[in-house]
């Protein structure tokens, strides 16, 4: 069975480095292995709509070189070129944003999401509305434009995501979805500190990867 390949589209290696190791506990001894790459065109962030817009061209690229992966997942949380790597290839391609919010509605009734910055915020909006998943979230919540690398390795951005949290929380949230890649090495000790769900859309998408592709 070929790997699923996690296609990350900013060029960050800090990134890179904590999408393997939250993918780590999901290694199958029997199972499809986890690749990740980046778009080395990439920005180190994916911060605005046009940042997004120029990822999902090289994302479908990325997919349609590599027939020999089982599965792919875009490694940002606003999914660029989700719809486009679909139509490109036979295999399943998963989103973080899709998958962590679908992880987080089978966790809690209302959720959270906390983002790098707030030109990120309308972004996730429009997926959300997709979705049809808006009635069920209490809100979005912006950092002060942290990198996807900062999000994964600040002590002070850690803290500023704990009082995010705490908000979401006071207005009910029930489960909180990191609303990057990035976050990825701080989801056990946010959800320590907040006492709630905390979702890593990594971890999200690679459990259902998995589940789509193993027989």
């Amino acid at each position: 069975m070929g790997p699923i390949l996690f296609i990350n589209p900013n060029s960050s290696q800090a990134v890179m480095d904590g999408i393997m190791a939250a993918l780590a506990p999901l290694a199958l001894r029997a199972g499809p292995a986890f690749e990740a790459v980046s778009v080395a065109r990439g920005p180190a962030t994916i911060a605005s709509a046009g940042d997004a817009a120029r990822a999902a061209v090289h994302v479908a690229d990325v997919a349609r070189s590599r027939p020999d992966c089982s599965a792919f997942v875009i490694a940002c949380f606003s999914d660029p070129g989700l719809e486009a790597a679909r139509e490109a290839v036979p295999q399943p391609v998963l989103g973080l944003q899709e998958a962590g919010v679908l992880s987080a509605l089978g966790r809690a009734d209302l959720f959270g999401i906390i983002a790098l910055g707030p030109r990120s915020v309308a972004r996730h909006r429009l997926r959300l509305r997709q979705m049809g998943v808006l009635e069920r979230m209490v809100g979005e919540l912006p950092l002060d434009n942290a990198s996807a690398a900062e999000v994964g390795t600040s002590d002070a951005v850690f803290e500023q995501t704990v009082q995010l949290g705490e908000r979401l929380k006071g207005r009910g949230a029930g489960a909180l979805v990191l609303g990057c890649a990035g976050f990825a090495p701080r989801r056990a000790a946010l959800e320590a500190r907040l006492g709630m769900a905390v979702i890593d859309p990594v971890q999200a998408a690679g459990a259902m990867a998995l589940g789509a592709v193993l027989r």
